[in-house]
């Protein structure tokens, strides 16, 4: 028997050469952004960073914007996922989906988005037609407008398929939550679902795993504005657990506080089939990507009343507190697994899920 060995992040990956471990949304993606792209472009200029042009750019979801009299916020993204299609989804409604989350958990009312192609040559022009009826579809389910859009073909092997772009374009809806800067001792950390479906959708499309378990994509505009209702100016922070998981969400907010994450794994919402498959892969589940489930942060005060507004809502009935924020000692992120003192949660750093969203 032979085995090939292979590291998911090359020693000389960056900044040489790109890595797929850049793309999966955890440590070296936040290096590439901050160290490489982000010093190149006019995001990083002294105004868009406040009064300290020196401090990191955050690293939201969407962009405020101040325009006329409703401040807005913008997103933009691309999809790519090998198979286009999985257990409770496909790439044109994850695309929309993605796109409409990101612009929710900002606090913003989805309301218009653009859609752009990049189309291999040789593409099925049934496939593609099943794509955008699925975006179209989900576009129409979610209340926003397809507006405007791009196509381009490229030659046979230059491209993997099809990919798909998308912005969008939403209303912020007060009170916006402020950011993970704002997180306070105390605070409750809510997990709106349970995790890993998505994951261990895609991985059974792949022909890896056998399991009929359904991808979570789906919208998260009701959970955002019920935990906007409920706790108010309460709320400090909203992130969907897409690329890296429940993981690399706390891992980038606590670059932006000086607090730490503890976990209690006994509180995390996990189907039997994703724990059932993160055993067998050796994988956590906290690491595995969702699309349709998202993490915020609240005061203590209010995170009996947002957790019940969440559990109200049928697609989120499994809506769980499953940590505190504490002063920061041993690790950022901390997870209580059994007996016996916190343990540090590890960030992802390499690409077990690739292609994922």
């Amino acid at each position: 028997m032979t085995f090939n060995w292979a590291c998911p992040v090359p020693a000389a990956a960056f900044p040489d050469r790109i890595a797929l471990a850049h793309g999966e949304g955890a440590r070296l993606s936040r290096q590439l952004l901050r160290n490489f792209i982000l010093p190149r472009l006019d995001s990083t200029s002294a105004e868009s960073l406040g009064s300290d042009a020196h401090a990191p750019p955050r690293l939201q979801d969407a962009a405020e914007l101040v325009s006329g009299a409703t401040p807005l916020a913008f997103c933009t993204d691309a999809h790519t996922l090998t198979p286009l299609q999985f257990s409770g989804g496909d790439l044109g409604s994850l695309a929309i989906f993605g796109t409409v989350n990101d612009l929710a958990v900002a606090g913003a009312l989805p309301r218009w988005i653009s859609l752009a192609l990049i189309l291999e040559e040789g593409f099925s022009t049934e496939e593609l037609g099943r794509l955008l009826d699925s975006a179209a579809i989900t576009a129409r389910t979610c209340g926003v407008r397809i507006v405007t859009g791009d196509t381009k073909v490229v030659p046979r092997g230059a491209a993997d398929r099809i990919f798909m772009i998308t912005s969008g374009i939403g209303e912020l809806q007060p009170p916006v939550p402020p950011g993970p800067a704002s997180i306070q001792d105390g605070d409750c950390l809510i997990l709106s679902g349970d995790i890993g479906r998505h994951g261990v959708a895609v991985l059974a499309a792949r022909g890896q795993l056998q399991s009929d378990l359904k991808s979570d994509c789906g919208s998260l505009v009701p959970a955002a504005a019920a935990l906007q209702a409920t706790a108010g100016e309460q709320l400090r922070c909203m992130r969907d657990c897409t690329r890296g998981g429940v993981a690399a969400v706390l891992h980038e907010w606590a670059t932006e506080t000086p607090l730490a994450f503890e976990l209690d794994e006994a509180r995390i919402p996990v189907s039997p089939a994703v724990r059932g498959a993160a055993e067998l892969l050796g994988l956590d589940p906290l690491h595995l990507p969702n699309e349709g489930t998202l993490a915020a942060v609240v005061s203590r005060d209010a995170a009996a009343n947002a957790l019940q507004a969440l559990r109200d809502l049928s697609d989120f009935s499994r809506a769980a507190v499953v940590g505190v924020v504490r002063p920061r000692s041993l690790s950022p992120v901390l997870v209580q697994r059994g007996a016996g003192r916190p343990r540090p949660l590890d960030e992802p750093a390499g690409a077990p899920l690739p292609r994922i969203c």
